[in-house]
């Protein structure tokens, strides 16, 4: 029986191609992290789900 040639061209172009998508995939974790990452509006302090809200008798909806 035969033995096929070494497919090191081939693997190779694989090796290739993982690389590259490895890189792209890290360039996009780092811009998500960057967009994550950017300092809020709030005073650091400050719950934003109850910033603005005032204590007591509430004024009445409009109709």
């Amino acid at each position: 029986m035969a033995n096929r040639g070494r497919p090191t061209h081939l693997k190779r172009e694989k090796e290739k191609a993982r690389l590259e998508k490895q890189k792209h995939k890290a360039e996009r974790r780092q811009q998500a992290k960057a967009r994550r990452g950017a300092p809020s509006a709030h005073p650091a302090g400050e719950d934003p789900d109850i910033a603005g809200i005032i204590p007591g008798p509430q004024p009445p909806l409009p109709d």
